[in-house]
């Protein structure tokens, strides 16, 4: 009889044992704005959550909230972090002006040829901590869009065609380059996009591949000229106290897969996913698609250093971060 009972009490405190070890597993909020059918949540951020909740089990598990769950405003993402409503988030930082304020290098126009080498550069100088922008924030992935282009509901043949019109933008320094390119620059985040044009409160959008379809913008727009403006740096962050706070192990499986684990997902799914969409877009005879020749891409230069100048001279800082950006992009060019 004391045998079982001291049988029974060894296995009811193993028990307590493995459930106060579940207990202890802490819970992260991850906040996304976006729809979760849209490609990045499906490529990067559902991808990341698995991966470190499989590696840190029973340390850490990451709860994600798409659709708006948490909070639809896209440009209140970065705030929810701070104030504890939300520990990881999906976040466009041009949304929030004056908080990545470093950022806003990699938004000059001209300066990438692709998501890839965007995609490449912010990480390398986020992750290395020589863009100074995320007091606050652990980055778990830093991302370049493609270069922005331009999408209508009435034919652009040449950027002279943008000249007066309202076109929506993502941020300041897109902002300043239409009005460079004689467009009226009118903010909005990209959740208003599709209605606002489908009203005619704008003209157009700025807008890379992707959102085209994820968003609803391409059933409001039929011309769709891919010049190569500035790109729009996103970012997957997290509290920096929470990321401190945890133990251990579950640091390290977020470590594991953040950084270059993020952008690489994100260069290939993206990448791809972008390939596709144009490519629908081309077939659709509906449509009216001009890729700009190098001679028209030449003549907009102008225009581009002139946004660039202007920013420089703002500050000594922005001269440094610029000769940082192009460095970056010198050594992925030489493939370094």
């Amino acid at each position: 009889m004391k045998k079982l009972v001291l049988q029974s009490a060894l296995a009811a405190a193993a028990g307590l044992f493995v459930l106060g070890a579940h207990a202890q597993a802490t819970k992260l909020k991850f906040a996304v704005f976006t729809p979760d059918k849209e490609q990045t949540y499906l490529t990067v951020m559902k991808p990341f959550a698995e991966a470190v909740n499989r590696d840190a089990a029973g340390l850490v598990e990451i709860e994600l909230f798409p659709n708006g769950a948490l909070g639809r405003a896209p440009q209140q993402q970065a705030q929810m972090v701070l104030d504890g409503v939300a520990d990881i988030a999906w976040v466009i930082a041009s949304y929030t002006p004056g908080r990545f304020h470093e950022n806003e290098v990699f938004e000059l126009p001209g300066l990438f040829r692709d998501l890839q080498e965007a995609t490449t550069v912010m990480t390398r100088l986020v992750q290395s901590g020589r863009i100074r922008s995320y007091d606050g924030f652990f980055p778990i992935g830093t991302f370049g869009t493609a270069p922005y282009s331009l999408h209508s509901r009435n034919p652009i043949n040449s950027i002279a065609d943008i000249k007066g019109k309202k076109i929506r933008s993502s941020g300041a320094i897109e902002g300043e380059t239409l009005k460079a390119l004689g467009a009226v620059p009118i903010g909005m985040p990209v959740t208003e996009i599709p209605e606002a044009i489908g009203r005619g409160t704008i003209d157009g959008t700025t807008s890379h591949p992707s959102p085209l379809f994820d968003f609803g913008i391409a059933r409001v727009t039929s011309a769709h000229y891919f010049t190569r403006l500035g790109v729009v740096p996103l970012a997957i962050l997290m509290n920096q106290k929470k990321f401190d706070a945890l133990p251990k192990g579950a640091q390290d499986a977020i470590r594991k897969h953040s950084g270059e684990w993020t952008a690489a997902r994100f260069n290939a799914g993206i990448s791809a996913y972008n390939d596709s969409l144009v490519k629908q877009l081309t077939a659709d005879p509906k449509r009216k698609v001009v890729f700009p020749s190098q001679a028209e891409l030449d003549a907009m230069q102008p225009a581009f250093k002139g946004v660039i100048d202007a920013w420089v001279a703002k500050s000594p800082r922005n001269k440094e971060l610029l000769a940082l950006v192009q460095g970056e992009i010198a050594n992925v060019r030489a493939g370094k």
